[in-house]
């Protein structure tokens, strides 16, 4: 540390620490976000001070962060120790929080917010940038996804010597990462398109032929891939097959654990080893963890946009007593909630679906629409406990799953 940090530098971690302790002395959650926004208004180039002498992973994408981010550190873990997020703060003080968690750490596995990925790469300096996937998420926030799309790729081209691991089934993805001097094509799947219907570079349309797709205007198309999955497979480089079984669900997440595995393998893990500590991961801040509430058994889902939504809907099993869809429409959900009227929430005949959270009662007239039958309780706590006895699966956006997981954990204390 001493060799990396500056008087000043050692000074704000110094304080972050106090702040840290002090925020969680007072109940007031780890304390870990308050204590880099410290350090950063005491020393404003700590992040790079910290980022130095690292090999660094940055991971982002409109869904999968988290869970790429996880997949990837634990792969990582097979090669030395790892500096990486344990609660998902992707922006500057959650980054900062995690690289002065494990100063002496040699490697570090960040998820980084879309939006702030060019300056935290200037300050960290990556040796592999992971893009997952582009997709509208909160337009109040972040804006049109074209813009998004055009400030990474900007971003990138100040890092030419940076390995990108880039998801070539996403069109704009693709666009981002497609002048790279160094990128590692992963078919990493890419079940919405919707937002790329034209090609972001010349406006021409995208054609779609199976997997592959291009542009009808440029010499714009899907590049072959290095490393690609089959359903029980993750094929890589020279002819590798790895057999590939997740402790997590979805199509999504097999995509998130093979850009995992190429971050990995680009600094040095041996494949085989990222594949088996990649596929330990089995829930990420309490998303797809199955809970006791009474006398359901729930299973938390987490969607935080269109795409993440619509992801998240193909995990459900239509098997379970109930499903509880919970909405809010808070500043950090996006308090714009049209997109409701993008997701396919049909064709969940012979499921007992209750609509749930704030924002409950629009949640409950797109059902409607769709055709889905279904009882309004706000509270998702009562809407768990309306449900028949048994297993009960739970989506909801993220402070509805937020609030729920701290009421389901007040309720477990009182249970104590």
């Amino acid at each position: 540390m001493s060799t990396r940090m500056t008087l000043r530098g050692r000074l704000a971690l110094r304080a972050a620490a106090v702040a840290a302790w002090a925020s969680q002395k007072a109940g007031r959650g780890k304390g870990s976000m308050i204590g880099g926004l410290i350090a950063l208004k005491i020393d404003p180039s700590v992040m790079v001070q910290l980022g130095r002498g690292r090999r660094t992973v940055v991971i982002t994408g409109t869904n999968g962060k988290s869970t790429t981010t996880r997949m990837t550190a634990a792969a990582l873990a097979t090669l030395d120790e790892v500096a990486t997020q344990a609660d998902g703060a992707n922006m500057d003080a959650g980054i900062v929080a995690a690289l002065s968690a494990r100063v002496d750490a040699p490697l570090a596995a960040l998820e980084v917010d879309e939006l702030h990925v060019p300056h935290v790469c200037d300050a960290v300096d990556p040796a592999v940038i992971v893009l997952l996937n582009l997709s509208r998420d909160q337009l109040d926030r972040v804006g049109e996804i074209n813009k998004i799309e055009r400030t990474l790729r900007e971003g990138l081209a100040r890092h030419p010597d940076a390995v990108v691991v880039a998801n070539c089934d996403d069109v704009l993805i693709t666009s981002v990462a497609f002048d790279h001097e160094n990128v590692v094509w992963v078919a990493a799947g890419g079940g919405w398109a919707n937002d790329a219907v034209s090609c972001p570079r010349t406006g021409e349309p995208i054609v779609w032929e199976g997997p592959h797709w291009r542009s009808t205007g440029s010499d714009f198309a899907r590049p072959t891939p290095q490393w690609w999955l089959d359903d029980d497979n993750l094929h890589g480089p020279d002819g590798l097959v790895l057999p590939l079984e997740l402790s997590l669900p979805g199509k999504a997440n097999r995509g998130n654990a093979a850009q995992a595995v190429a971050a990995a393998v680009a600094l040095g893990a041996d494949p085989r080893d990222a594949v088996r500590a990649a596929s330990t991961v089995r829930e990420i801040a309490g998303r797809y963890s199955t809970v006791q509430v009474g006398a359901h058994s729930v299973r938390m889902l987490l969607a935080k946009n269109p795409a993440g939504w619509q992801e998240a809907l193909s995990m459900i099993d239509h098997s379970v007593d109930g499903l509880v869809i919970a909405v809010n429409g808070q500043v950090p959900d996006g308090e714009d909630l049209s997109w409701l009227w993008d997701v396919r929430f049909e064709h969940f005949e012979g499921v007992q679906v209750v609509a749930a959270g704030e924002r409950g009662t629009d949640l409950a007239v797109r059902l409607t629409y769709a055709g889905v039958e279904h009882t309004l309780v706000h509270d998702p706590l009562r809407a768990i406990a309306a449900c028949p006895p048994g297993r009960v699966e739970v989506l909801a956006n993220y402070t509805a799953f937020r609030d729920l997981n701290t009421a389901i954990a007040k309720e477990k204390s009182r249970d104590v």
